[in-house]
């Protein structure tokens, strides 16, 4: 008895989340679509957020991967 209702409420949360629309702000998009800023706060965190091989500790990665 309790998977019907559990079912039933998880359909009922999947179409408002399906049909819901919120309202768009245009004015907000056009202006950071427009700046063209290279000191962009999101191109600086996906900078950082990029690793390289040297950060790895030594011994770190998988059997049989030897600095070659």
């Amino acid at each position: 008895m309790g998977r019907g209702r559990q079912k039933a409420k998880q359909t009922k949360v999947a179409r408002e989340l399906k049909y819901f629309s919120p309202d768009t702000n245009y004015r907000a998009l056009e202006q950071e679509l427009s700046s063209r800023s290279r000191n962009d706060v999101v191109t600086d965190s996906r900078r950082s957020a990029v690793s390289t091989d040297d950060d790895d500790p030594p011994g770190w990665g998988w059997p049989g991967d030897d600095d070659r």
